[in-house]
């Protein structure tokens, strides 16, 4: 038996796989997060081969796809004879909690808020391309929007801490300014919010989301909550989670969280045990 070692360097993960990207390594992280990661934290290449198969993704792809993630820190390999186990390493496993808790609690519309406003006044220098790159997504994936150049803002006044990270990691928090505040002007909200996120491309992929799984059968139930989750997981990264009152209308996020959840619920035990059969076949 060999075993690829641990990485010194942390995990990266890009934000298109993260949110879901529509490629071989993209639902790799699907399925590492809604079946290995509750049935033991490790799986036979096999098992990833027949799901990611069903799903139009040629073996070799998905080969390629589970190399590229062990490089990458998140998957240690095992010979076992002629067979090779992967299983999810401690960054992954955090990774993946955090991933799921988020996934599982998103309602497609925020909670009660009291009125009060994150705002951030952060810009990373025009020639330091990664530390621009770095600043807008990870603050978009914490759910800050943009009405500015260098101005960022949030109705969840509660996640300062994370900005403070991203803004340390982007090497910029020692010239940043953070606020938490309330709106005292004249100036209309609905068009503040309108510059900070394009909610019409957002309402516009939950109904995207309602036509494809509205209706949907079970017939193979575990490609069947594959491709569920995969298309709901992008959702948390993208929409803000603003409160009704800053929504427009029509707003399909609540329609389509519900339909997520009924369907997850309806696929769940029989897609669990196919994969658990699945896998142990592979072994």
């Amino acid at each position: 038996m060999s075993a690829t070692p641990h990485l010194s360097r942390a995990p990266t993960l890009s934000r298109r796989h993260a949110a879901g990207a529509e490629s071989a390594r993209g639902l790799l992280f699907t399925v590492l997060g809604e079946f290995v990661l509750p049935t033991g934290k490790s799986a036979w290449t096999s098992a990833f081969i027949d799901v990611l198969g069903r799903l139009g993704v040629e073996e070799k792809a998905t080969r390629q796809a589970l190399m590229r993630t062990a490089a990458d820190g998140w998957l240690e390999s095992e010979r076992v004879g002629r067979r090779t186990r992967w299983t999810l390493t401690d960054a992954a496993e955090k990774l993946l909690v955090s991933g799921a808790e988020r996934i599982y609690s998103f309602t497609g519309v925020g909670s009660e808020w009291d009125g009060r406003w994150l705002l951030v006044l952060a810009r990373a220098p025009e020639n330091e391309r990664p530390a621009r790159h770095l600043l807008r997504t990870r603050l978009t994936w914490a759910g800050l929007g943009s009405p500015a150049p260098g101005v960022w803002v949030s109705t969840h006044a509660d996640r300062v801490g994370e900005v403070e990270r991203v803004l340390d990691e982007a090497g910029v928090l020692a010239d940043a300014q953070i606020f938490v505040a309330e709106h005292r002007g004249q100036g209309r909200l609905a068009a503040m919010v309108q510059q900070a996120w394009d909610l019409d491309a957002i309402e516009e992929r939950y109904e995207e989301f309602l036509a494809r799984f509205r209706g949907r059968d079970a017939r193979d139930p575990l490609t069947a909550m594959v491709e569920l989750v995969h298309a709901w997981r992008r959702f948390p990264w993208i929409d803000p989670a603003l409160p009704p009152q800053l929504l427009p209308t029509p707003w399909s996020g609540v329609a389509a969280a519900k339909l997520f959840t009924r369907l997850h619920l309806r696929f769940a035990a029989d897609a669990q045990l196919q994969w658990r059969d699945l896998n142990a076949a592979g072994g």
